[in-house]
């Protein structure tokens, strides 16, 4: 009795571990998808918050090195602080934008992996055809990102020398004296600006076509 229990036992874990296992390559395909497209909502979220901080920054430095600042200290503390926020930042975005590239190479991967062959020519054309387009737009991603991570580093250490420059001479002539660095900076961001912005499109239009055609590999 003992061992026909053992061996119903045994038979229905195995019908639940196929059940399973069928269920999850089923829904693989999907599951990646909504995972890259999950990757690109956190940078997204990422892109805003930096524009935000951006605007912060150049407003607390404009405040800190106007003439005749009646409160100097408080001007500088504000500016400070605002640093600090913004290289958390680039911290927090240089990891989601990693995990977002990890997302993609592996979503494509996958679907090269599966080599989907389909009998009807046109179906085929049709699969081979997204497959290139939705990689297009993927590297054009890649390629938007190395530009804000380059102008993302130019700009905090721009922002954190000025930082650290004022610290040791917050005197009316140490302040003046970097006025002109200053407002190169504002510059600078203006140009991460530029390229948030131009990442931020990429993800959009990735993201766009993922939803709409309901992409999945298998």
């Amino acid at each position: 009795m003992k061992k026909l229990i053992m061996k119903i036992n045994t038979y229905t874990l195995l019908c639940l571990a196929t059940v399973f296992a069928v269920a999850a390559c089923s829904t693989t395909g999907m599951q990646r998808s909504e995972e890259v497209q999950s990757t690109m909502q956190t940078v997204d979220n990422d892109i805003k918050l930096i524009v935000v901080q951006l605007d912060a920054i150049g407003a607390s430095l404009d405040e800190l090195i106007k003439p005749g600042q009646a409160d100097v200290m408080r001007a500088f503390d504000l500016y400070s602080n605002n640093v600090s926020k913004i290289k958390k930042m680039e911290t927090d975005f240089a990891k989601h934008a990693g995990q977002m590239e990890t997302s993609g190479k592996t979503y494509f991967a996958e679907w090269d992996k599966g080599g989907q062959k389909y009998d009807n020519p046109d179906i085929q054309k049709q699969s081979d055809e997204r497959r290139e387009a939705l990689g297009l737009i993927y590297d054009r991603i890649a390629q938007n990102n190395i530009g804000v991570k380059e102008a993302f580093r130019t700009y905090v250490s721009d922002v954190n020398e000025i930082e650290t420059f004022l610290s040791n001479d917050l005197t009316s002539r140490g302040i003046d004296s970097i006025s002109p660095v200053a407002n190169k900076v504002v510059s600078n961001g203006s140009l991460l600006r530029s390229e948030l912005s131009n990442l931020q499109s990429a993800i959009e239009e990735a993201r766009s076509e993922m939803t709409q055609s309901g992409v999945a590999m298998n």
